[in-house]
């Protein structure tokens, strides 16, 4: 046990040290940070230049019609054309001028607008829902049938689920959120499994070619130098993770002091309330942000507290460390086997299947998280580290959860036997080149 520690330790220092490892740690947040940070940041970078738009309107229908914005403001130009408009366009102070010809009763294509530079797509959208909008009303009043009226009739209908309690209470949840959460957890595990497997199968191949191996031989066992470099590898991974986590954090609510400051004394709900007003206000939709809109946004933060992220963060922990000492294992014993990374492609296939497996069920998943595919897929081993973290976002009964874990545990445990037997025969093995065949030798010689 204390050669194992001994093995352990080295594996995590001399890999926490290397300047890869300090660039990923500090790179990965700032990734991950700018993915969220950055999006939200263009998005609230607002056009506020004052366009000025000249409307040669042909057909008379839209003279006053189309609404301005705080950004957008239309000029209605009678007994004049474009030629005239355009020959003082450039000493004018015209963004663009929009052409309505007769033809637009009967004729979509029959709007024009002109500009030195290219319009940009807020614009347009504004001017092409506004005229829709018109157009539509036009219509309903040729048939008798006021806008008011349609208005009225317009339904719509929003499904708020509600799950009860084994206490007898209840609480309030959302599929979409589950969904995401369940996926993104899904797809972590994913990663991280085929980033740190991999760094194990290399570290094993670097030292059988390097010959450091039969130093280190002579004074551990092969299992034990195998167990040592896979723990000591899985702190490494577990390490940069939380330190992803914490960096992470830190990034975001540094960029939301700088550029959202706003968030400082608004709570989240009202930021985003306000914000969706400011983007109706700014495209001049006609619908406004009715009430029930409200309770929908208010709905979604009460769904994301819903969820138990005590239960998530603790399972991604067990199945993100359970998954990688598997499958960690069976890396180690494709590096025991060969001599390079080009001979592993023969062995990586039936290793990488389950992995792609279980992204293609977590789709399926993520649809229906009862169904018996998602049952069998997130106990069996091999895939329960993805399938299960999608499903336990819409709550999934303990004993199952307890049952895929435990079966991982002993997939584990036998998976290290098997590679233990590998990895003995393997790590001294040079030059030659190894067949499925020869493994089933291996596995078959007594210790």
């Amino acid at each position: 046990m204390n050669k194992i520690k001994l093995i352990i330790s080295r594996e995590y220092l001399t890999r926490v040290k290397k300047k890869s490892f300090l660039v990923m740690t500090i790179l990965g947040p700032i990734l991950f940070a700018a993915m969220m940070v950055v999006p939200a940041w263009l998005a609230s970078m607002e056009d506020t230049e004052i366009k000025h738009i000249a409307v040669v309107d042909s057909s008379g229908i839209f003279m006053n019609k189309i609404p301005d914005t705080d950004y957008i403001k239309f000029k209605y130009l009678e007994n004049t054309s474009v030629k005239q408009v355009r020959k003082n366009f450039a000493a004018s102070d015209y963004y663009a001028v929009l052409q309505i010809l007769p033809s637009i009763t009967y004729e979509p294509s029959a709007v024009h607008l002109y500009s030195k530079k290219q319009p940009s797509f807020s614009v347009k959208s504004h001017i092409a829902s506004s005229m829709e909008k018109e157009l539509k009303n036009r219509k309903l009043r040729a048939h008798g049938i006021d806008d008011e009226v349609l208005k009225s009739i317009k339904s719509d209908v929003d499904i708020r689920t509600i799950q009860w309690t084994d206490d007898g209470g209840i609480k309030e949840s959302s599929t979409e959120v589950a969904m995401v959460v369940g996926y993104i957890s899904g797809f972590l595990i994913y990663f991280f499994i085929f980033l740190f497997g991999a760094q194990v199968m290399r570290g094993v191949i670097e030292e059988k070619t390097n010959r450091i191996v039969e130093i280190i031989i002579s004074s551990a066992k092969p299992f034990q130098l195998m167990m040592g470099k896979i723990i000591g590898i899985a702190l490494v991974g577990l390490t940069q993770f939380i330190l992803w986590i914490v960096l992470t954090t830190a990034i975001i609510a540094g960029a939301k002091t700088a550029f959202f400051p706003e968030l400082g004394t608004k709570n989240a709900q009202e930021v985003v309330v306000q914000d969706l007003f400011e983007q109706q206000n700014n495209m001049a939709q006609v619908e406004q942000l009715q009430p029930q809109d409200m309770d929908k946004i208010t709905s979604i933060f009460n769904s994301i507290k819903s969820i138990d992220f005590g239960v998530m963060f603790g399972s991604f922990i067990f199945f993100f460390l359970g998954g990688y000492l598997l499958y960690g294992s069976l890396f180690a014993a494709i590096g025991s086997a060969v001599d390079n990374e080009t001979d592993t492609q023969q062995f990586m296939l039936p290793i990488t299947i389950p992995l792609i497996l279980g992204i293609f069920v977590m789709m399926n998943v993520v649809q229906n998280p009862e169904s018996p595919i998602a049952f069998w897929f997130s106990i069996i081993p091999l895939t329960s580290p993805i399938v299960m973290m999608v499903r336990i976002p819409f709550g999934v009964p303990y004993w199952e959860i307890a049952l895929s874990m435990a079966l991982l545990v002993l997939t584990f445990i036998g998976s290290v036997w098997m590679a233990g037997k590998i990895y003995r025969t393997g790590i001294l093995m040079y030059g030659k080149k190894v067949n499925y065949k020869e493994l089933w030798k291996w596995l078959k010689y007594k210790s």
